[in-house]
């Protein structure tokens, strides 16, 4: 009879990195060719395999059970990835509605839908810092970690998980909102002092006057505060990785 067991470990080994690279769009998400992502996950799976113990499958159930906590724990570690490019890509739109750019929008690779200028913008400043800093490589190797903390094999969902959740999704809105303020603010008062001229001259037509000065003032902001962006987005990488790994540790 032949032994099933090295290919049975192979394909459960495929799973969670599988998972983390299709979720992850640092490690090619819905952009990069299948061919390359399929490679990827092939050859983190061998690399992991001598290292990893695969559990004993009694029952197709047990097996249903263990693929679907492998692949809960790669999508969890993906979204920490998310975390910092959906928080770049909603400081883009908030900037971008702010300087009028809203009215266009354009395919964004990273996500594959259509955002505006800023925000498409944002994502790809995110993306290249994300791989400057080798915070790619932070990810993997919480990959392999995962596999010691998290063994392979059965498990149950922490109560922790919602309170996870939840923290992600707080950390999009409050480091958006972080990237996006100084021009968010700039422009506001903009707005405010061109209101205040446009009372004491009502002749001045204010719609045809602020949208070029907002878009001059915001293109100026851009350049003057990408710099430091850049240092937000490169500080935000252990603060994404370590959410990433606390919601994967929900499925103990």
């Amino acid at each position: 009879m032949i032994d099933l067991s090295p290919i049975i470990a192979l394909g459960l080994l495929l799973v969670r990195p599988g998972a983390l690279i299709m979720a992850s769009p640092a490690f090619g998400g819905v952009f990069a060719p299948a061919p390359v992502k399929i490679g990827l996950i092939l050859f983190l799976a061998l690399g992991l395999m001598p290292v990893t113990a695969a559990p004993a499958i009694g029952s197709g159930a047990g097996l249903a059970i263990v693929i679907a906590r492998e692949s809960a724990i790669g999508i969890a570690l993906a979204l920490g990835t998310r975390v910092l490019f959906a928080a770049a890509e909603f400081a883009g739109h908030l900037a971008g509605f702010q300087m009028g750019l809203s009215y266009s929008a354009i395919v964004d690779p990273a996500s594959g839908v259509r955002n505006n200028v800023l925000a498409t913008l944002y994502t790809n400043v995110a993306m290249v810092v994300f791989l400057l800093t080798n915070a790619h490589h932070a990810f993997l190797r919480a990959l392999r970690d995962s596999y010691e903390r998290l063994p392979m094999g059965g498990g149950a969902i922490a109560a922790s998980l919602p309170q996870s959740i939840t923290s992600m999704l707080g950390l999009v809105f409050s480091l958006g909102t972080r990237l996006a303020a100084p021009i968010v603010i700039v422009l506001l008062v903009c707005e405010l002092a061109m209101a205040l001229v446009a009372r004491s001259a009502p002749a001045l037509n204010l719609m045809v006057v602020s949208a070029p000065l907002r878009l001059a003032i915001g293109l100026i902001l851009i350049g003057v505060i990408t710099p430091a962006a850049v240092g937000v987005l490169a500080g935000l990488s252990s603060t994404v990785l370590q959410a990433g790994i606390h919601a994967a540790e929900a499925f103990r």
